[in-house]
């Protein structure tokens, strides 16, 4: 059967519903919920600026973008973001999607915390930002109904999200401080982690090997 939330269709593929199976044994419901959503928001925002994209892309880069967080999916020698763009893309190469369109998804889930570069990028890359900025950010609150996003919680409900997303977050890359250098969850860390040192931009370039 179809699902459709606030006018929204939820693609029913064998690749789709496999993906969707697979982000809901390995992620806590936080996740999942937020992972969907992402997709319906991300949808709602494409079909608004009449952007013609995959939604079947869409889904997938959607429903991995947190992979990385997980704990059977996260590593500690690499940002979280890349470890979600690199198992979607094994999942889509064994699903026969190779070539551009699988690195069209690599790149919407590496870059979805990147501000404002993934925004001038394919539809489905800019998609996933979208739907990850109104999710967590609250970027683009009012660019979606209120009957739509009442539609969109009533069926994946964030429940204390604010609280509960920071925790998980930190949960993810808190044995991996590094690779939050130059990126926005440095603050995440910066704000739950006593110990953290953020990476200093101007000492790497001072610090450096070069004499002058």
């Amino acid at each position: 059967m179809v699902e459709t939330i606030a006018g929204v269709r939820i693609p029913d593929s064998a690749l789709a519903r496999e993906a969707t199976e697979l982000v809901r044994d390995v992620a806590e419901p936080l996740l999942f919920d937020h992972s969907r959503r992402v997709f319906l928001f991300g949808s709602l925002r494409g079909l608004r600026a009449r952007l013609r994209f995959d939604s079947e892309l869409l889904y997938v880069g959607a429903m991995f973008h947190d992979l990385g967080l997980t704990e059977r999916y996260r590593r500690t020698d690499q940002r979280f973001e890349i470890d979600g763009a690199d198992e979607a893309r094994r999942f889509l190469h064994a699903h026969g999607v190779t070539g551009e369109p699988a690195d069209r998804v690599w790149t919407a889930v590496a870059l979805h915390t990147t501000p404002e570069i993934p925004l001038h990028m394919a539809p489905e890359v800019a998609l996933v930002t979208r739907g990850v900025e109104l999710d967590v950010l609250g970027i683009g609150y009012h660019a979606v109904s209120d009957e739509q996003r009442a539609a969109v919680v009533a069926a994946h409900p964030r429940p204390d999200f604010k609280n509960r997303i920071l925790a998980a977050f930190t949960e993810g890359i808190q044995d991996r401080p590094d690779t939050t250098f130059g990126n926005v969850k440095a603050d995440v860390l910066g704000h739950f982690v006593p110990d953290f040192v953020p990476g200093d931009f101007v000492e790497v370039i001072k610090n450096s090997d070069w004499p002058e």
